[in-house]
């Protein structure tokens, strides 16, 4: 399978990374040289969490990931409305994105 991005570069992807992986929370570290993305599954009623997929790049990469991110994030809620994020206890994600800083 082959798509086209928008600066015509030919990306494929097979079929077993083309299923995805679920991700409830991410770890993010970074040294000097890199940025390392740690995606993984926490399970309900099950103690910590298991990392299912491991990026890393360098830090321009990270930046225009975050870039990416916004814009992407800014287009869903223009056509899907407002992302709204949990206020009290009830409405409470569990497993959020933790920033750990310096690897």
């Amino acid at each position: 399978m082959a798509q086209e991005n928008k600066n015509n570069l030919n990306i494929s992807i097979n079929d077993e990374v083309a299923k995805g992986t679920y991700s409830n929370l991410a770890v993010i570290t970074h040294s000097p040289a890199e940025f390392i993305l740690d995606f993984a599954q926490a399970l309900p009623g099950r103690e910590g969490a298991v990392v299912r997929q491991r990026i890393m790049m360098a830090p321009i990469h990270a930046k225009r990931l975050a870039m990416a991110l916004n814009d992407n994030l800014r287009k869903y809620e223009e056509t899907f409305g407002h992302i709204e994020e949990p206020h009290g206890p009830n409405d409470a994600i569990p497993y959020n994105i933790l920033p750990q800083g310096k690897a």
